[in-house]
């Protein structure tokens, strides 16, 4: 239990300071008997097995993420790292080149879609930046 719990700790810490305390916090808050060791699992394993692993940095494993997301078609996580942009020093210049990559290498649907999204997110986020 001694790995698992380091590796939970771990995860947790680094998941509340990409995507917000409040976003997980309210994850876990909504788990269910069904959902509880999902949640558990990807604190462990993505965010305390993987993304605490040395070699590449925090923004540069959240520029990744945006970029698998998208070629994926993944529009919730998608919105979701994005927002995260925030906590993860990934600039909007930086989304955008992101994007084009994505679009060479994925698809111009998939990076056409996910700069929709990478829009319509930044738009919502400056509406709260402007409201307090």
């Amino acid at each position: 239990m001694g790995v698992i719990s380091n590796l939970f700790e771990r995860g947790l810490a680094v998941r509340s300071a990409v995507l917000g305390r409040a976003h997980v916090e309210r994850s876990r808050q909504r788990a269910t008997a069904l959902t509880e060791d999902w949640q558990t699992f990807i604190t462990e394993y993505a965010w305390g097995g993987i993304w605490t692993r040395p070699g590449l940095d925090r923004k540069t494993r959240s520029m990744l993420t945006i970029a698998l997301l998208a070629a994926l078609g993944q529009e919730e996580e998608l919105k979701l790292h994005l927002h995260a942009t925030a906590n993860t020093g990934v600039s909007r210049d930086e989304v955008k080149e992101v994007l084009m990559h994505t679009s060479i290498y994925a698809g111009v649907p998939a990076a056409n879609s996910a700069f929709a999204h990478a829009r319509a997110v930044f738009e919502e986020m400056d509406k709260e930046k402007a409201n307090g």
